[in-house]
């Protein structure tokens, strides 16, 4: 390791993408060390569900475990500190915790997820994770056969309106004020879903249940869950490095190669913060990569 440096890697994120990153080198016996926030984006919902071994259990239980088996390596540590900002500096990068401690490191690979920006509507917030839902292979199959709902937040919406067909023959799909063209009307008309154009006002049943969704002409449509795409913002480290940024349907993503690497060399993404769409297992893929390729980088530098 350089003099010059505390550690070879600094993780920022310490879920999915972050651990597998981190795993890998220290499976190289490379000095890492992971930055948890302790925020992770799946802290609302009581299991993870498709992520092969794991499918039903919580998501804290899933990473609990991983930091142990992580931290059974003598070249890696994690630091439960959230991250200020990230500079490029002479041979590496230097972070700034919250706290005001400063730490160096050769790579870096940013792996601090999204934050999920909540639409004005009333509920919201007390069901996500519960009975609102961004997912439908994470979450539908729990509601298999119940009434679903979407609630309309862009123009992909109707598109998701069909999906969620697959789960339930019983689904409404709610345009929240978003206008549908003929075509997507007549498609969702044929799947049997329900449409109605109002915007949404509230959500009703007592939290984090829900049994419908108010209208603002009071019309309620009964729902035992819906489904909504959230606008997703992420951190400002990857601005701060100078990252280039792609745009999604969702918000902006850190824009990577097929390596996980941004276009600032020697920072790598992975998991949420550098790709649509998302999922853990995903993540858990990217953080692999990202680990590999950024371990490969110092050795063959």
């Amino acid at each position: 390791m350089d003099k010059h440096m505390d550690t070879d890697f600094i993780v920022v994120g310490g879920s999915f993408a972050g651990m597998a990153a981190a795993i890998q080198l220290a499976r190289a016996n490379r000095p890492v060390r992971v930055i948890d926030a302790g925020q992770p984006r799946n802290r609302f919902a009581a299991a993870a569900h498709g992520f092969v071994g794991h499918d039903g259990r919580a998501p804290h239980a899933i990473m609990a475990d991983a930091r142990r088996q992580l931290l059974a390596y003598p070249s890696a540590s994690v630091i439960d500190a959230m991250v200020d900002s990230a500079v490029r500096i002479d041979g590496g990068f230097e972070i700034v915790l919250a706290g005001g401690e400063r730490m160096r490191a050769r790579r870096l690979i940013l792996a601090s997820g999204v934050v999920d920006q909540f639409p004005p509507i009333d509920g919201v917030r007390e069901r996500w994770g519960a009975s609102i839902l961004h997912c439908p292979y994470c979450h539908g199959y729990e509601f298999l056969g119940r009434r679903l709902a979407v609630i309309g937040m862009m123009p992909m919406s109707a598109h998701m309106a069909q999906l969620i067909a697959e789960w339930s023959p019983s689904v409404t799909y709610c345009a929240n004020g978003i206008a549908l063209d003929a075509e997507q009307e007549q498609i969702l008309i044929a799947r049997g879903i329900r449409i109605e154009h109002g915007k949404v006002a509230s959500l009703g049943g007592v939290a984090p249940a829900l049994d419908g969704i108010v209208l603002e002409d009071g019309t309620l449509v009964p729902a035992d869950a819906a489904f909504l795409a959230t606008q997703v913002s992420t951190s400002p480290l990857a601005r701060q490095l100078g990252c280039e940024f792609d745009e999604g349907p969702l918000g902006l993503f850190v824009r990577t190669n097929e390596f996980q690497e941004t276009t600032v060399p020697g920072v790598f993404a992975a998991g949420d913060v550098a790709r649509m769409p998302h999922n853990a297992t995903w993540a858990a893929a990217d953080g692999v990569m990202a680990g590999t390729a950024a371990h490969r980088s110092v050795v063959f530098a």
